[in-house]
């Protein structure tokens, strides 16, 4: 199967040298301190779906799942606790691997999660999980940054999709990231500790390993709702066809 790459270890001054040397294109080619080689280069943003033209839930088409996963094996403890909204016994688990240099993840984020959140989250229907599976260095900084934001995690991974085109494809993305994180209350001490701090870095990428590895996430988004896979930025009609009948 396809797989996130896997290349050399960066280390965590690297990690701050590449983000101010190298544009923040989304290259697929994120390193992994396990020094695995990539086992398939290929690896990509997932497609949108179509924009759905505005028609009530019901008149949606149901998205084909591309797959299914052991729930139970899915929600177990990972490398890094997981950053979730919604109540622990809604009865719609979704569960969302996204990268943040990936225009796709970005649009769903700003086109179709604002209306899940209210309609579903919100109201207790659905427990919404995020994992990061960064596809290169300025996703994995981003994760971290967000990490490193602690309680506004999610305020967080909002802002720097909002902003991505301020700071992917940049020429200088270290400083990029900086002023947006100064803007989130950051210091550049704290923005540079979080960025160096190697023990989150192999986490944020033990995450993206084991969604590879056990649940078989080759591109971003992919939602895991109630077991079944679906993959691409779905619109909220789609994933209404698909969480309605679950309630």
């Amino acid at each position: 199967m396809n797989r996130a790459p896997f290349g050399k270890s960066l280390s965590r001054r690297n990690l701050l040298t590449t983000l101010a040397a190298v544009p923040a294109v989304a290259l697929l080619a994120a390193c992994s301190d396990s020094g695995e080689e990539a086992k398939a280069a290929n690896a990509k943003p997932a497609d949108p779906s179509t924009p759905a033209k505005p028609a009530t839930p019901a008149a949606a088409q149901v998205p084909e799942a591309q797959g299914t996963v052991d729930m139970a094996e899915l929600l177990k403890p990972g490398a890094l606790p997981d950053k979730q909204l919604g109540k622990d016994d809604a009865k719609v688990t979704i569960v969302e691997y996204a990268s943040m240099t990936c225009p796709h993840c970005a649009h769903f984020n700003d086109a179709t999660f604002p209306q899940l959140k209210s309609k579903y989250i919100d109201t207790g229907k659905v427990r919404y999980i995020l994992r990061e599976f960064p596809f290169d260095p300025s996703a994995e900084a981003g994760f971290m940054l967000a990490r490193c934001a602690k309680d506004n995690y999610f305020a967080m991974v909002d802002v720097l999709f909002k902003q991505q085109p301020s700071w992917v494809g940049v020429s200088n993305t270290k400083e990029a990231l900086l002023q947006i994180s100064k803007l989130a209350g950051f210091t550049q001490e704290s923005f540079e500790a979080c960025l160096t701090d190697q023990k989150l870095l192999d986490d944020v990428r033990a995450v993206q390993k084991r969604g590879a590895d056990e649940f078989k996430v080759d591109s971003t988004p992919t939602f895991f709702i109630n077991g079944k896979t679906y993959k691409g930025a779905m619109s909220i009609e789609e994933m209404s066809a698909i969480i309605d009948p679950l309630l």
